[in-house]
């Protein structure tokens, strides 16, 4: 486990809930429980935090909740300390314990009443802890469904959020008929990956609501998060739509808990529903009818999209032109053998249609391929790797472990295909744009990007012409929920069939030839 400095902090993901978010959450949640609310789950006689910090949300329980009893559950021994100090005598207990550690379903065998559980498990992913070389996480396993390579990328990356919150659920849906809310804030994306798991592993768990939250305000966050609310023991519909809200945001109550019924009047007042998500067919989507209204397009998407480049060191592997020559991210003049050198486009280069400036040295064509053969075919390039052989054996991803020195991905065939349709995963909008050689050379997108590799003009040209008809806009655009970091996604792209759009696109025009792809 990391504990101190600002690396420590990051790989706890410990970012305490601030007081007035808290009591706002817990003054919602009072509102859920009010007898005179709609379909109103029991009042819980135990509100759980499973990792409660310094004790924000016991706290706002305790006003929320008079009568109910308050358990917490934190890893710092002084945090735990300062919970116990704000939290009313005889009504709570805190213990010092790893999450991980802890057997859930025992807790929960002791407390058999109503139960609410809360709280704001750690943001951090499992790819920050291993760059961290913290170990504060669930035990490492193959992803379900992920092959050998996929389960060391990016696919297998998760939210340590995630974790937490899946372990309670499932131990939750393990104790048959047990009533429990659970309500975590935690990012968007998260929240959306626990409703189609949840889903998949028909878990008693119904739709309580997707609260949004500022955390830009709140914890200095540039994500999209939300409060997730779910209701366990009364009956799951699966595939009923969860509704979202804007999270009230009141003062935070003064201690002590003679203020509750104010809390929840604030609380009961604001939240208005919106269009939420809808689980179909075991996949979170926006837009229902936008999905049925496309499910006609859906298919395996061939040529396969490809993901850009990683190589996790732009200071050394990406060139910028110095005149006649290049220079690398640490200021220094580079001469490198121009075969290994590419014209380079990122992420922002693709969405902002900018020229290639760029260059990035590529010294495999071929993943797993020996690297040590560039001492004699490429020995400027090979002498230049061993100079930045400490930055290079830095790189903490476990995908190079096991690897020929200075190993990239997102190498192949494709990668060097001389015409490409790509587009940025991090912006937020759909521009599709078809990139042809540079200088001579294929141009190579990094690991922000999406594309889709072909031998000639014609063919790239044909499939952009079709991924941006509207028909393929409103198939992605009901599956891609544009407040997430990276809202495109390789998996959702190659849900979109390019043969179904060509045969819609004839069937709508029979008097024109459809493109050929």
């Amino acid at each position: 486990m990391v504990r101190a400095g600002p690396d420590g902090k990051r790989a706890r993901g410990d970012w305490q809930t601030p007081s007035a978010l808290a009591h706002a959450v817990l003054a919602t949640l009072a509102s859920r429980h009010a007898p005179d609310a709609p379909d109103a789950p029991d009042a819980p006689a135990v509100v759980l935090e499973p990792t409660c910090g310094e004790g924000a949300f016991l706290e706002a329980a305790a006003v929320a909740y008079p009568s109910a009893r308050l358990l917490g559950y934190e890893l710092n021994p002084t945090y735990a300390r300062r919970a116990r100090a704000r939290l009313p005598a005889g009504r709570a207990t805190v213990r010092v314990a790893d999450f991980f550690a802890v057997d859930w379903e025992r807790v929960l065998a002791a407390h058999p009443g109503p139960l609410l559980m809360v709280g704001n498990p750690p943001w951090v992913t499992t790819a920050t802890l291993g760059a961290l070389g913290a170990s504060n996480g669930p035990r490492r396993r193959r992803v379900e469904g992920l092959g050998g390579l996929e389960a060391l990328t990016g696919k297998s990356n998760f939210d340590l959020a995630e974790a937490v919150i899946l372990r309670l659920l499932g131990a939750l849906a393990g104790a048959q008929g047990r009533r429990a809310t659970l309500a975590m804030l935690c990012k968007g994306s998260v929240a959306r990956r626990v409703i189609e798991r949840a889903s998949a592993a028909r878990w008693d768990v119904a739709p309580g609501g997707l609260y949004a939250i500022d955390a830009q305000r709140h914890f200095g966050a540039a994500v999209s998060a939300v409060l997730f609310v779910c209701e366990l023991g009364i009956g799951a519909a699966r595939g009923r739509a969860w509704p979202s809200f804007a999270l009230p945001s009141p003062a935070p109550p003064a201690f002590p808990a003679s203020h509750a019924s104010r809390a929840s009047r604030v609380a009961r007042a604001a939240p208005t529903p919106a269009p939420g998500l809808v689980v179909v067919d075991g996949v979170a989507v926006a837009d229902a009818e936008a999905y049925a209204r496309t499910a006609h397009l859906a298919g395996d998407c061939a040529p396969a999209w490809r993901s850009g480049l990683k190589h996790d060191c732009a200071s050394v592997m990406e060139l910028s032109r110095d005149g006649e020559g290049w220079r690398n991210g640490l200021g220094e003049r580079v001469t490198i053998e121009p075969e290994l050198l590419y014209p380079l486009a990122k992420g922002a280069d693709v969405a902002g249609g900018r020229p290639v400036e760029r260059a990035v040295l590529v010294p495999q064509r071929a993943l797993g391929e020996d690297t040590s053969t560039l001492a004699g075919r490429a020995p400027l390039a090979w002498r230049y790797l061993c100079a930045h052989r400490d930055r290079l054996g830095a790189r903490k991803s476990s995908v190079y472990r096991g690897r020929p020195e200075f190993s990239i991905f997102g190498v192949g065939p494709y990668a060097f295909a001389p015409w490409k349709v790509a587009v940025s995963g991090l912006h937020k909008r759909l521009d599709f744009v078809v990139l042809g050689p540079f200088a001579g050379r294929p141009v190579v997108l990094d690991d922000t990007c999406y594309f889709l590799p072909f031998d000639d003009e014609p063919s790239a040209r044909a499939a952009c012409g079709l991924l941006q008809t509207p028909g393929a806009r409103e198939f992605l655009g009901a599956r891609i929920f544009w407040e997430a970091k990276r809202p495109i996604s390789k998996a959702i792209l190659q849900r979109l069939s390019l043969a179904a759009l060509a045969a819609h696109a004839a069937h709508a025009a029979p008097s024109a030839s459809a493109p050929a792809v």
